[in-house]
């Protein structure tokens, strides 16, 4: 732990993980519910919610009983899913939200989609209207997957086994893509993160996500936006992928994040100077935010 420690204290961050208590939170499924009602039903159980300031349809919750026991989960009203992880999503489909486009135009591509967090999430927030194909290479966590889409009444999702690396075999371009990559964690999510993990592991993991990022940038359309997000804390395997990509990459650049929480991605780490438009990238420290670790960028391809 004290290498880490030190390794996060050399990025400016000065905490105790023991310090760092993160609150339960859930997302509603407005396909099924609305906000309003979801918040009258779980009162009325006495479960104690608190809305989420920076997320139209999240709470923050207390009770005395697992939620995940209630009618209300069964019956897909709502998804257990962590704060930070309902961020990614909103951001994707930002001007979705905020323009006149017909959700039945839009093509949305989740490349690492198991067990559907944002895969659900997505097909809420486009009102179960666009065409969403999901893949994932692990077949039970496919199941979960396709369970979650069944217990939310989602109709608008392809789901595909297979190796996202080779998005492209599909033979389909996308307006929309999601990579939230498959990353070493942090120590929120990981309780044995620290004994686990070292500096190796980060560059074998941006590797793969290398790998990924250069097959959603061949399926995205020209004009397309990618947010490509991990709950990783390490520069290894987030502003130095993106670097890594802008370099690559001559018509891929950054777009702003329009949200009140996390600070600005690093432009010189370790040393290392990278472009400065990685200051548009979103980090999340889970002692400043309240949520897990987290690292969100958005990208548009230009046309």
């Amino acid at each position: 732990m004290n290498f880490f420690l030190k390794r996060y204290e050399n990025l400016g961050e000065h905490f105790l993980p023991e310090d760092v208590l993160l609150k339960p939170s859930l997302r509603v499924n407005t396909l099924k519910i609305s906000v309003a009602e979801l918040h009258k039903k779980l009162s009325a159980k006495g479960i104690r919610l608190e809305p989420v300031s920076f997320l139209p349809d999240a709470f923050f919750y207390e009770a005395d009983f697992s939620l995940a026991s209630t009618i209300e989960y069964l019956s897909g009203l709502f998804y257990l899913q962590e704060v930070a992880s309902q961020i990614p999503a909103h951001i994707l489909l930002s001007d979705v939200l905020t323009k006149t486009i017909p959700l039945t135009s839009i093509t949305i591509l989740d490349m690492c989609a198991a067990p559907g967090s944002k895969t659900t999430q997505l097909a809420a927030l486009t009102d179960d209207k666009a065409t969403i194909i999901a893949l994932d290479n692990n077949m039970p966590r496919l199941d979960a997957l396709k369970s979650n889409v069944e217990r939310l009444g989602i109709t608008s999702v392809v789901v595909f086994k297979k190796d996202a690396r080779f998005a492209d075999d599909i033979g389909l371009l996308f307006d929309y893509v999601l990579l939230d990559a498959p990353c070493s964690g942090n120590f929120c999510v990981e309780k044995d993160f620290f004994t686990k993990r070292m500096p190796l592991d980060f560059k074998e993991r941006a590797n793969l996500q290398k790998e990924l990022l250069k097959s959603a940038y061949r399926v995205l359309k020209k004009g397309g936006t990618l947010v490509y997000s991990t709950c990783s804390l390490e520069p290894e395997e987030d502003e130095f992928i993106i670097d890594w990509a802008l370099q690559k990459y001559a018509d891929l650049k950054l777009e702003p994040i329009s949200l009140q929480i996390g600070d600005a991605g690093y432009t010189d780490v370790f040393g290392k100077k990278l472009s400065k438009e990685l200051s548009l990238t979103k980090r999340f420290w889970s002692h400043k935010t309240g949520t897990q670790g987290f690292f969100i960028a958005k990208l548009k391809k230009r046309l």
